[in-house]
């Protein structure tokens, strides 16, 4: 039997540049999120800038579906909406309802129509808005008590199996292969404490105020996570638009090299941009001090493959980077044939001068 517990299902929007939280805070009734490190550990972990918490009731949406609703407005332009209920007594009811919140494509519309509820309220204070938002979405089991005061390795040892399934959204058991992938990735601080996360959800087993400290450590991670798809998918799409420009059959502006003068600008602002959009998203959160939290965050972000989509960005970032040298060189070169073309022409201008008799 589950003695109390909650799951929560966090649906995250990139939906635009950047968020002005003051603004936001004047627009809506809002708090500042604040981090819960798990105690008895100080409160080492902190945000730069402390996202803004909004509760569903500031726009007249208390429920969704019967899941309590939480805004939380990042700086970076991401919007978290956090949909929480209990969970239910026994673990074969949880691993029933968690097959279907796998993959609710009814609940994923409408929390995105409710995202973009709160962002036509707050819209003043969006930078860049988008009208597509790109998304990721987070599933979050809680167990907070249990008959008994069970240890991590007790779970584990009695549900491990039925777990496996809850994490993967699975109808019929797992291979003992597949279980073992699953639970082996796991974090404890104590005995009686217990996080197991995946690439689309995770177990937690903690007091109440420990849980809340490793949900805004997924969270953050997720949201670090949509940012880089992001990220990534932008300089795709301006790579794709600057190889087309630089692959141009050379025309009369060729000569002068305004070609590739254009594309030295474009890479450039591009380079500049991304650069600082990314170190604001790294740095957004500071964890020092505090070695469980920093571990969390690090299996976290492993298993997301927040390390990876980075690694793609900073590859593109040095491409970036590699086409803004050949563009510069290009243009010089370009700019030195047509100073060589001119010096000739005077040249011969004035041997023709000479031979007319007019230049002696």
């Amino acid at each position: 039997m589950i003695a109390s517990g909650w799951v929560t299902g966090f649906f995250l929007y990139d939906v635009a540049e950047a968020i002005d939280l003051d603004a936001v805070g004047r627009l809506i009734s809002s708090t500042p999120a604040r981090m819960a490190p798990k105690p008895p550990a100080p409160p080492y972990v902190q945000y730069a800038q402390p996202p803004v918490a909004i509760d569903g009731r500031a726009i007249d949406l208390p429920l969704l579906d019967g899941w309590q609703v939480r805004f939380k407005a990042f700086a970076y332009g991401v919007v978290s909406l956090a949909l929480t209920r209990p969970l239910p007594g026994t673990w074969e009811d949880v691993r029933r309802l968690a097959e279907r919140w796998h993959d609710d494509a009814e609940l994923a519309q409408k929390a995105e129509a409710a995202c973009r509820a709160l962002v036509e309220r707050v819209r003043p204070a969006l930078d860049k808005p988008r009208t597509e938002f790109l998304s990721e979405d987070y599933l979050v089991f809680v167990v907070t008590d249990m008959p008994g005061a069970a240890t991590a390795d007790a779970i584990l040892d009695a549900h491990g199996a039925t777990l496996a399934q809850v994490l993967r959204g699975e109808r019929e058991p797992l291979s003992p292969q597949e279980r073992d992938e699953v639970l082996r990735h796991r974090i404890s601080y104590l005995t009686t404490d217990l996080v197991v996360p995946t690439w689309s959800a995770a177990f937690v087993y903690d007091t109440e105020a420990g849980a809340h400290g490793v949900l805004e450590i997924l969270e953050f991670a997720n949201s670090q996570l949509l940012e880089f798809r992001y990220y990534d998918q932008l300089l795709d799409a301006r790579l794709a638009r600057i190889y087309a420009e630089l692959e141009r059959p050379r025309s009369v502006g060729g000569w002068f090299g305004r070609r590739f003068t254009r594309a030295a600008r474009q890479v450039h602002s591009l380079f500049i941009d991304v650069n600082a959009l990314t170190d604001k998203t790294e740095n957004a959160l500071k964890i020092a001090g505090d070695v469980y939290a920093a571990r969390l965050f690090t299996l976290v972000a492993a298993r997301l493959g927040l390390e990876q989509w980075k690694a793609n960005v900073r590859e593109k970032l040095q491409t970036l980077d590699d086409i803004y040298r050949f563009a510069v060189e290009q243009t010089s070169m370009a700019r030195g044939e047509l100073l060589e073309l001119a010096i000739v022409g005077i040249l011969v201008f004035e041997l023709v001068l000479f031979f007319l008799g007019i230049m002696r």
